[in-house]
C-alpha cells in the first residue's frame, strides 16, 4: 500500500473525484525534488557513491585480510594469540567511536572520516611490516583507531545528508557493497598469499585508499560538513567521556590478556579490566541497555549481541577449515563469500517500505538463522560432513545478519535527533566493537584452554590435513557458546519497538 492510496480499506475508485477535462495535480509536485529522489538521484548520487566506496574498501579489507590471517599468525609464531589480531582491532576502535561522535557532532563528519581512512591505511602497512606478532597486533589496532572513526563519521552523514525515507535504501546499499569484496576479496588474498606471501595481502590494499577520498570527501564537504547547527555555539567536547572511552578501551584490552594468560595471576588484569569496563560502559552506553529496555537501549543492546556472537564465529572459520580440513587459504574464505551475496539480500528485504510495520519480526527471524549458522558450523569437524556445510550455513547467517544489523541502523537514526546522532551512533557501535572484544576474547581462552595453540605445530606456510594436531573441542568450544548468544538475541528483539499503551 502506497501513502497515496486509502488506508481503510475502501475502494480507491469510489473516492475518486469526477472526472474533468483539466489534468489531475501530481501530488508530488509541490515538494523539493530532493524529496522524491532515490539514493542514485542528482542531489545524492555523488555522496552515495562516494560514502558506498569507502564501505568497499572496508569490505575488501576485512575478507582479504581474513583470509591470510591464518597465514600470518603461522609465520610470526602467533597462534596462540590469534584471537589478540581480531580483538585488537575493536579493543581501539572503541575509543575512536566516541571520539569520533563528539567530533563529528561539534565540527561535521568530514574530519573524522579523512583521518580514520589515514589511520586505517598506516595500521595495514604496519602489520604489513611486522616481524613478529605483537607487532602484528600493533597494526591492527592502528587500523581500529581508524576503523572507528570512520564508521561513526558515516552514520552522521547519512543521519544529515539523507532523509528518513531513503536511509534503509542507503544502508542496504552498504551491504550490497560487500558482495564483491566477498567474492573477490578471499580469492584475491589467497592467491596473493599462496604466491607472494600473506604480507602483499596487508601492503597492498591502502593503494585503494584513493578512491574513497577521491570521491567521498568532496561530496561530504559539500552535503553534510559543519556542526548540525552552524548557529548554534559550539559545544565543548565531554571530556568525561573521552576518559570513559579510555577506560572501555583499556578495560576492554586487560580482560582479553587475561583471557589469554589463563593462570591465577591473570586474575588481577581481569579484575582491573572489569573495574575500568562497567562504569565506562554504564556512561557511553543508554540507560537500560544492559537490562534490555524497550526501544533504543534494546537496540543498541541488539546489535551488540548480533555482531559480537557472529563474528567472533567467523573469525575462527578460516583456521578451522585450513588446519582441521586441509582446505587451502583461498578455499577455505571462498566458504565464507556467498555470504556476502545474502548479507545484502538480507539488508535489502529490510529496506522494502511494505516490510516496514514487520520490522522487529524479520529481527526475530534474523537472529534465529544467526543462531542456527553459528550451531551447524562446527559439524564439519566431523570428517564424513562435507566442507560445504559451512558456505551453506553462513549464507543463511549472513542472510539473517543483513536484516538484524541494517535494522539497528534504521532504528537508531530514526530515534536520535539530529544533534544526537553522532553520540547514538557511537553507542551503537560500541555496543557493537565491545561484544566484539569481550567474546573473542571469551572464545579465545576456550579454544587456547582446550588445546587450539597447537594448531601452530604445523611447518611454517604449509597447509597439511591434521598436521595442527589440535583437538576438535577447541573449535566448538568456540563455536556453540556463541550460538546461545544469539539466542538470547531473539529475546532482546522482540524489545526494540516500544509497545503503545
Amino acid at each position: 500500500m502506497t501513502a497515496l492510496e486509502p488506508r481503510d480499506g475502501t475502494d480507491a475508485a469510489h473516492l475518486a473525484p469526477p472526472a474533468t477535462d483539466a489534468p489531475s495535480p501530481d501530488p508530488l509536485s509541490d515538494l523539493p525534488a530532493a524529496a522524491v529522489e532515490g539514493v542514485l538521484g542528482r542531489t545524492y548520487r555523488a555522496l552515495s557513491i562516494g560514502i558506498v566506496s569507502v564501505v568497499f574498501l572496508i569490505a575488501f579489507e576485512a575478507t582479504a585480510v581474513g583470509t591470510a590471517m591464518p597465514v600470518a599468525a603461522r609465520e610470526l609464531n602467533g597462534i596462540p594469540l590469534y584471537a589478540f589480531a581480531f580483538s585488537a582491532y575493536f579493543t581501539t576502535s572503541l575509543f575512536a567511536m566516541v571520539l569520533s561522535g563528539q567530533w563529528a557532532d561539534r565540527r561535521g563528519p568530514l574530519q573524522p572520516l579523512a583521518t580514520g581512512i589515514t589511520a586505517f591505511g598506516v595500521g595495514l602497512l604496519l602489520s604489513g611490516a611486522a616481524t613478529s606478532m605483537w607487532v602484528f597486533i600493533a597494526g591492527r589496532a592502528v587500523q581500529g583507531l581508524g576503523g572507528g572513526l570512520v564508521i561513526v563519521a558515516l552514520y552522521v552523514v547519512i543521519g544529515r545528508a539523507y532523509p528518513e525515507h531513503i536511509r534503509p535504501a542507503i544502508l542496504a546499499a552498504f551491504a550490497a557493497s560487500w558482495v564483491i569484496p566477498s567474492v573477490v576479496g578471499p580469492l584475491a588474498s589467497g592467491t596473493v598469499t599462496e604466491q607472494l606471501g600473506w604480507r602483499w595481502v596487508f601492503v597492498g590494499i591502502p593503494v585503494l585508499i584513493v578512491i574513497p577520498l577521491a570521491l567521498a570527501l568532496p561530496a561530504i564537504r559539500r552535503t553534510a560538513s559543519g556542526p548540525a547547527d552552524p548557529a548554534a555555539a559550539t559545544e565543548p567536547y565531554d571530556r568525561r567521556r573521552i576518559r570513559l572511552a579510555l577506560g572501555i578501551s583499556a578495560g576492554a584490552g586487560l580482560l582479553q590478556y587475561a583471557g589469554q594468560e589463563l593462570n591465577w595471576l591473570a586474575l588481577l588484569p581481569a579484575a582491573a579490566g572489569a573495574a575500568l569496563l562497567v562504569p565506562a560502559v554504564r556512561g557511553l552506553l543508554p540507560t537500560g541497555t544492559v537490562r534490555a529496555a524497550r526501544g533504543l537501549p534494546s537496540v543498541v543492546l541488539l546489535r551488540g549481541i548480533a555482531a559480537g556472537s557472529f563474528i567472533a564465529a567467523e573469525s575462527f572459520v578460516p583456521l578451522m577449515l585450513v588446519t582441521q580440513r586441509g582446505l587451502s587459504p583461498t578455499m577455505a574464505g571462498l566458504s565464507l563469500a556467498v555470504g556476502g551475496a545474502t548479507w545484502a539480500l538480507g539488508s535489502f528485504v529490510q529496506s522494502r517500505p511494505r516490510m516496514e510495520p514487520y520490522r522487529e519480526r524479520l529481527m526475530v527471524t534474523g537472529m534465529l538463522l544467526v543462531a542456527a549458522s553459528i550451531a551447524v558450523a562446527p559439524s564439519v569437524l566431523i570428517e564424513g560432513v562435507p566442507v560445504w556445510i559451512v558456505a551453506v550455513a553462513w549464507a543463511f547467517g549472513c542472510f539473517g545478519m543483513g536484516m538484524v544489523i541494517a535494522s539497528t541502523s534504521v532504528l537508531l537514526l530514526k530515534l536520535s535527533a539530529p544533534e544526537e546522532a553522532g553520540s547514538n551512533s557511537a553507542a551503537l557501535q560500541i555496543s557493537d566493537g565491545l561484544s566484539n572484544v569481550l567474546l573473542l576474547a571469551s572464545g579465545g581462552a576456550a579454544f587456547a584452554a582446550l588445546g587450539g595453540g597447537a594448531v601452530g605445530a604445523a611447518a611454517h606456510g604449509a597447509v597439511q590435513a591434521g598436521a595442527s594436531g589440535s583437538h576438535p573441542g577447541a573449535f566448538a568450544a568456540v563455536f556453540l557458546p556463541m550460538a546461545g548468544v544469539a539466542l538470547v538475541g531473539v529475546w532482546v528483539a522482540t524489545r526494540v519497538l516500544v509497545r503503545e499503551k
